[in-house]
């Protein structure tokens, strides 16, 4: 009976933990989608101003620059508390 009950609880952890990665994953996908918006706005108020008319294609290499630049110095910024933190 107690290994019964063993295995419902940690199934039970299991689906916890599950929930919150997928809860995690949601939130940060709408985090991502709400940066975005604010870096489009930024390259389209600010940027594109001194850029000639019809450069769309430079704002786009402009957009995915700031955007890959954003990603690897979080990611970077991560990893060193992760590897502070994780002895």
């Amino acid at each position: 009976m107690a290994e019964e009950t063993k295995k419902k609880k940690s199934l039970q952890v299991e689906l916890l933990r599950q929930m919150v990665t997928l809860s995690t994953s949601g939130f940060g996908l709408v985090a991502a989608l709400a940066w975005n918006n604010v870096i489009q706005e930024f390259v389209n108020g600010y940027v594109k101003k001194f850029l000639p008319e019809g450069s769309g294609l430079t704002t786009l290499f402009i957009y995915a620059i700031v955007i890959t630049a954003l990603a690897v110095l979080v990611t970077y910024q991560l990893s060193k508390v992760l590897d502070r933190l994780d002895p």
